[in-house]
C-alpha cells in the first residue's frame, strides 16, 4: 500500500505506536541472536532500540520521509529503502522484528513478503512481529463506511487484519513453524481533544482519495461525533486496537 508520511508529526504524536513496540523486542529469544533486520522500521525508534540491546540491526522502510527521520534518529545504524514484498540482504539475519507494518500490506501480496523474510533468515532465524488482527478498529472502519456512504462515496478498507488461524495458514505455508500467538484487545490512547480526526487524518489517508477536497473535513467530523459515545471516555479518546503478535521460526534442514 502506497503512504505518504508526515514523519515529524508521526514522531511526535503518535509515539505509542513505537512504545508498544518495545514489548515485542521481547518475544525476541535465545543467546544466540546477533543480527536483526527492522523490517517497517518507520522513524527508527525500535531500530535504535534493539541496537541498544546489543544487536546488529538493519532498519528496511519503504518510506523515504520515514526513512530521513530514521537517519536523524540513529545516524549510526544502516537504513535501507526497499518494498516488504520485494526485497534481499546481502547477508542472512539471526530475526526479523516487524511492528505495527504488517497490516499495511494487502493480503494477495502477503505470501511474497513471507517469502522474502523466509530467505532472509538463517536457519533456526526468527520472525517476530506485532500486526493488526481480527477486529481491529472495527468501531472506526465501519462508522467511516456508514459515513462515506452516506456522502455517496465507497468505502475501501486499506488494511488487512487476519485471524491466528489464517495467518499461521499463511507462515506454514511459508515454510515456517508458528511457535507463538496471541490475538488481543489493547484499547490505546491517543493525544489531545482532536485525538481521533488527527488518527484518521494521519493513517486513513488512502480511503481519502476518492472523496472530494470540500467533503473531507465533514466526513470526519461526522464519524468522530458517532464514536465518540464508545471511544471517548474520561476526556480522552481511545483506539480499539486489536493486536496480533506472533513468533514463527525458519527450523534448519534435517
Amino acid at each position: 500500500m502506497n503512504q505518504t508520511w508526515n514523519a515529524e508529526k508521526y514522531s511526535s504524536d503518535f509515539s505509542f505506536v513505537h512504545q508498544y513496540g518495545n514489548d515485542v523486542i521481547g518475544l525476541i529469544e535465545g543467546k544466540n541472536v546477533r543480527s536483526v533486520l527492522d523490517l517497517g522500521c518507520g522513524n527508527g525508534a525500535l531500530t535504535r532500540t534493539l541496537a541498544d540491546g546489543g544487536l546488529a540491526v538493519t532498519g528496511m522502510d519503504a518510506s523515504g520521509e520515514m526513512l530521513e527521520k530514521a537517519k536523524q534518529n540513529a545516524p549510526h545504524l544502516p537504513f535501507i529503502q526497499a518494498d516488504a514484498t520485494d526485497f534481499t540482504l546481502d547477508a542472512s539475519v539471526d530475526v526479523v522484528f516487524s511492528n505495527a507494518v504488517l497490516h499495511w500490506i494487502n493480503k494477495e501480496k502477503q505470501p511474497s513478503m513471507m517469502r522474502c523474510v523466509y530467505r532472509s533468515l538463517n536457519d533456526n532465524g526468527q520472525f517476530v512481529f506485532e500486526m493488526g488482527g481480527l477486529g481491529n478498529n472495527v468501531l472506526i472502519h465501519s462508522a467511516l463506511a456508514d459515513v462515506f456512504q452516506e456522502h455517496g462515496y465507497a468505502y475501501q478498507m486499506p488494511f488487512y487484519f487476519p485471524s491466528i488461524g489464517e495467518y499461521s495458514t499463511l507462515l506454514e505455508a511459508a515454510g515456517f513453524k508458528v511457535r507463538y500467538a496471541i490475538l488481543f484487545d489493547r484499547p490505546t490512547p491517543i493525544k489531545g481533544d482532536n485525538g481521533l480526526a488527527g488518527w484518521i487524518k494521519m493513517f486513513l489517508s488512502n480511503p481519502f482519495s476518492v472523496v472530494a477536497g470540500s467533503d473531507r473535513d465533514g466526513i470526519i467530523s461526522e464519524a468522530v461525533q458517532r464514536l465518540e459515545k464508545e471511544l471517548f471516555k474520561d476526556g480522552v479518546w481511545y483506539l480499539d486496537y486489536v493486536r496480533l503478535r506472533m513468533r514463527a521460526v525458519k527450523e534448519a534442514a534435517a
